[in-house]
């Protein structure tokens, strides 16, 4: 230091040799104070953290909230009736116990696997859900290439916001696709989407089942629906049949043949070479009706809690299809069994595929990601499952997908509704509670 002490020449200073004092970070402007009877309190304005701070997916959940339309989240969070199903179909994964082992080499965690036939980079796929476009401006494009760089399969929604020519455009050339299927009343409308579906290479087809009426979801119809509607709706729209007086739901909703039955499934099956599998099966007698009618799997489904109230949840089904399966003399390779519904962390995937799912759907955590960050929201929510499992496989003394089995949860509780559990503050905290039409 004593080198370079001695006189200052004051013409040599220039501007950035002067140290400055730090700049006060500017506080969050507040909003206008809200009345409450003879108090008030002032609420800070919402400020988006950045996509670095988002670690788990109700970080995504409660940014969307947040950054959404009014009628956009009403839509995307809305369940059935009281919504007690679409709280329990996560709160179904906490009534499963881990059950770990111990010394196994897990220095080296595979989580691929391949989800009929295709290449995932873990057990999971990206399950159709309805109008993107209400979560962000670039919609199902978006979903479709954040799938391929998340390395999982998207399942292409019938009611979606762009049209199918612009979501298969959007694939890479050796992306892999499905697609859902709603039934139309008019079958040569339904027969020429699956016509189009299988020229352009689509690798299965997954028909909604547990819709024959869109449920009772009260947040979306308190919301008179202005937004973009679907795509394969616009002659509805133009013919006066599209209700949108009580949301999105409702809007959606004239679409759907609510006559479709067992008795279609041979019309189902002789329209296309794509694989046939039922979306929204909740029991073990119609998941062997659907394997011995020649259907190649079935998604254990509750529509997200937006159809029948107090449903049991997805992964509650799972052991009774699987067991049901087994008496029928049904092998895993010939009848292939999903679930969704609930996924919100890595271990609800282990869970799953211990109890006998090939992989997990999840819809909501890729609309809140992506209306709160876009495409690249997506990706961070599927790495953030990715850590998750890996975390989980290792500390379960699972080397790879395959080493998941049974022995490695214990599922006494499943069934049980009255098991006491500790409060899960994350849902909790994120989870917008109904509210009657005086108090809104």
């Amino acid at each position: 230091p004593s080198l370079t002490m001695g006189s200052v020449d004051a013409a040599t200073i220039k501007p950035e040799h002067i140290a400055k004092p730090p700049e006060k970070k500017e506080a969050p402007k507040k909003k206008k104070a809200v009345a409450q009877g003879a108090a008030s309190e002032e609420v800070e304005e919402f400020k988006k953290p950045p996509l670095a701070a988002m670690l788990n997916s109700f970080d995504f959940e409660s940014v969307a909230r947040e950054v959404m339309e009014p009628q956009a989240w009403g839509y995307y969070s809305s369940g059935g009736d009281d919504e007690i199903t679409l709280r329990d179909n996560h709160l179904a994964f906490q009534r499963i116990t881990m059950r770990p082992r111990i010394l196994v080499n897990v220095r080296d965690i595979d989580m691929s696997t391949k989800i009929l036939g295709t290449p995932a980079a873990l057990p999971l796929y990206f399950t159709a859900t309805a109008l993107a476009k209400l979560a962000h401006q670039d919609g199902e494009v978006a979903i479709v290439k954040a799938a391929k760089k998340a390395g999982v399969p998207y399942m292409l929604p019938t009611l979606s916001s762009y049209t199918l020519d612009e979501m298969l455009a959007a694939r890479a050339p050796d992306q892999v696709v499905f697609s859902q299927l709603y039934v139309n009343p008019e079958r040569s409308r339904s027969e020429e989407y699956v016509k189009k579906l299988e020229a352009a290479g689509v690798k299965a087809l997954f028909v909604t089942v547990d819709a024959p009426q869109l449920g009772r979801r009260e947040k979306d119809m308190r919301n008179k629906f202005t937004q973009q509607g679907s795509d394969v709706q616009d002659g509805d729209e133009d013919e006066g049949e599209v209700d949108r007086s009580q949301g999105a739901t409702r809007a959606i909703s004239s679409y759907i043949d609510p006559g479709l039955c067992w008795d279609d499934v041979p019309w189902l099956q002789s329209i296309t070479k794509m694989p046939v599998l039922l979306k929204g099966v909740q029991c073990g007698e119609d998941a062997v009706a659907a394997y011995k009618a020649g259907l190649k799997g079935c998604v254990l489904s509750n529509h997200g809690g937006r159809q029948l109230d107090t449903c049991r949840p997805g992964i509650e089904v799972l052991p009774e299809v699987m067991a049901a399966l087994k008496e029928a003399g049904c092998k895993k390779e010939d009848f292939t069994v999903f679930v969704d519904g609930g996924i919100r962390r890595g271990a609800d995937i282990f869970k799953a595929v211990a109890l006998g799912a090939q992989a997990c759907g999840v819809g909501r955590p890729v609309l809140y990601s992506l209306a709160s960050y876009g495409q690249n929201g997506i990706v961070r929510m599927v790495h953030m499952l990715q850590d998750e499992l890996q975390m989980v496989m290792r500390l379960a003394g699972t080397p790879n997908t395959a080493s998941i089995t049974e022995n490695h949860v214990i599922t006494t509780n499943l069934a049980d509704h009255i098991v006491p559990l500790p409060t899960d503050n994350l849902t909790a905290k994120t989870y917008q509670a109904l509210s009657p039409a005086a108090k809104l």
